[in-house]
């Protein structure tokens, strides 16, 4: 249950992010995005996966592949946000 609950949430602030992000300049949508990946879509999905990947293969173990997701999510999310943060305004 605990996977679907984390599934779910992952989908609910994309789908929430999307809302927010709808009709604002590049910059704002690459703030909005690089939060939302890192505070909320990261840590969710990264367990998610991990304990999916976990049962798939019938050992606790293999869960510990959420160390390595979670980073890789949270890396994506701040490339975001510093993008967002450190791009030059644009001319139009």
């Amino acid at each position: 249950m605990a996977i679907f609950i984390s599934f779910i949430i992952a989908l609910l602030a994309a789908a929430i992010a999307y809302q927010f992000s709808g009709g604002k300049p590049k910059k704002k949508k690459y703030k909005i995005w690089g939060f939302t990946i890192i505070l909320v879509i990261s840590p969710s999905l990264a367990f998610g996966m991990g304990l999916t990947f976990a049962v798939l293969v019938k050992s606790g173990w293999a869960a510990m592949i959420m160390f390595y997701l979670f980073p890789l999510f949270f890396l994506v999310g701040l490339i975001l946000l510093l993008t967002g943060i450190f791009k030059k305004k644009e001319e139009g």
